[in-house]
């Protein structure tokens, strides 16, 4: 018996995150809302080609195989008008995407409906949009677009990024630095606060839940040798010794066991990313997703004292 939506690791994205509409967002917006419709309607033959937020959609989907529950949920929120998204259906019918889910809202901002569909996490390409939701209290990241998507078109695997201070956690630590621009003081601060656990971070439940299925995961792979992983965790941040106890002591405090973590004190996130080629990297600042993005699919968390 599937579980109900209130039960599953649910993400809200948008038509233009999930596909490639640079060429109808034009013109919708040189010409407007009718003309982008029967523009729509008149190209529902043409197929869409996938957007930065297509990897992870598609490798989160297809963890889906591996539980009988089906604890995954992917909704489109759209501003679409209902006959123009057919368009989009058909896409995600074409790719084989398990999207059933779909609201589509005519001009409506789409993320005050993450309540209702018991979303964690909301992706959209509309910069405004996302600080928005993210001023408003929702867990929203700005899709930066992706020229090498190709490059994940035959993984089996889903690797997923985060940043640590301003995305899985608050921002109280980033205030020290931003307000001191002394690393020596920051790092003191992290050091007599290693035992204190920083509140959570607007990605946070997103990071627990998919830390859940990488439990399941382990347990499949602790019965079955053979069995390979199909999501890896890893944690990219800029800080490093003595500042790592605090962060590896707050996951230790959460339960939450990742694959990777990087403590680069300085060296170009980039220069990772390249290598471990994760399907998406969340980040709150745009002067490390920028260099990233080409390559690597790359979300903009809009929060704390650096936005």
């Amino acid at each position: 018996m599937p579980f109900p939506i209130e039960n599953k690791l649910v993400i809200a994205v948008t038509s233009t995150a999930l596909f490639d509409l640079s060429e109808e967002h034009e013109i919708y917006i040189k010409k407007g809302v009718t003309e982008f419709r029967t523009y729509q309607r008149e190209n529902r033959h043409k197929i869409l080609q996938p957007g930065s937020a297509f990897p992870f959609i598609k490798g989160l989907l297809a963890l889906n195989n591996v539980y009988d529950e089906k604890p995954i949920e992917v909704v489109l929120l759209s501003r679409n008008h209902p006959d123009a998204g057919l368009r989009v259906m058909d896409a995600i019918k074409e790719n084989g995407l398990e999207v059933s889910r779909a609201f589509f809202l005519a001009g409506k901002e789409p993320f005050p409906y993450m309540k209702a569909a018991n979303a964690c996490l909301y992706l959209s390409t509309n910069k405004d949009e996302v600080k928005s939701a993210v001023d408003a209290g929702y867990p929203a990241g700005f899709v930066l677009p992706c020229e090498n998507i190709e490059r994940f078109s035959d993984d089996t695997q889903l690797r997923v990024a985060f940043d640590f201070d301003g995305v899985i956690v608050d921002d109280e630590s980033e205030k020290i630095y931003d307000t001191t621009n002394n690393l020596d003081t920051f790092h003191m601060h992290e050091d007599l606060k290693k035992n204190v656990p920083l509140k959570e971070g607007p990605l946070m439940p997103l990071f627990k839940r998919l830390s859940k299925l990488q439990k399941l995961e382990r347990e499949k792979a602790e019965k079955n040798p053979d069995y390979e992983q199909l999501l890896r965790i890893a944690v990219i941040t800029a800080r490093n010794a003595p500042a790592h106890e605090r962060l590896i002591k707050n996951l230790s405090y959460l339960d939450i066991d990742i694959d990777e973590m990087f403590l680069l004190g300085g060296i170009e996130k980039k220069n990772i990313l390249d290598v471990l080629k994760p399907q998406m990297f969340f980040d709150d600042q745009m002067g490390h997703l920028q260099p990233a993005s080409g390559n690597t699919p790359s979300i903009h968390i809009p929060f704390g004292v650096k936005n």
